[in-house]
């Protein structure tokens, strides 16, 4: 696959995204999927090393239960034969009453045969991380 059908795969990867549609998404990564979102994994569900595709439906659960919604915005994307990395910002709170965070962020997604090999998402995860610590130790 050249360049051109990856980014207008991701661009397919983002919508479904950002609607959060996990069985829609589970289905753009391959069963083994590679997962890795760098971060304090004491915090947040998501952050670390996972594999398979059931880890981006867990994904999208939790982060619609932990996170209000908040604003994606995407500035580039980038896409060759086989990688794609998209750049942008995300507003989010820890939860409806937290207090809201912005992170910029890149995700590189390794692609074969129009499916996800690799997801690695970069970003400030500390801000979120704090916010959600934050919002715990309010509750208890």
């Amino acid at each position: 696959m050249n360049g051109r059908h990856n980014e207008e795969f991701v661009q397919d990867f983002l919508q479904k995204l950002s609607k959060g549609d996990a069985p829609a998404l589970s289905r753009l990564f391959v069963e083994n999927a590679h997962w890795e979102i760098a971060g304090d994994t004491g915090t947040l569900p998501w952050l670390g090393k996972q594999a398979g595709k059931e880890s981006v439906v867990d994904f999208v659960k939790d982060t619609a239960t932990l996170l209000a919604s908040g604003r994606l915005q995407i500035q580039d994307i980038t896409a060759n034969e086989r990688r794609a990395m998209i750049l942008g910002t995300l507003a989010s709170r820890a939860d409806a009453i937290g207090e809201p965070t912005q992170t910029s962020f890149v995700l590189v997604l390794e692609i074969e045969k129009r499916l996800i090999t690799s997801f690695r998402m970069l970003e400030d995860t500390f801000a979120v991380s704090q916010a959600s610590r934050s919002h715990q130790s309010e509750i208890a």
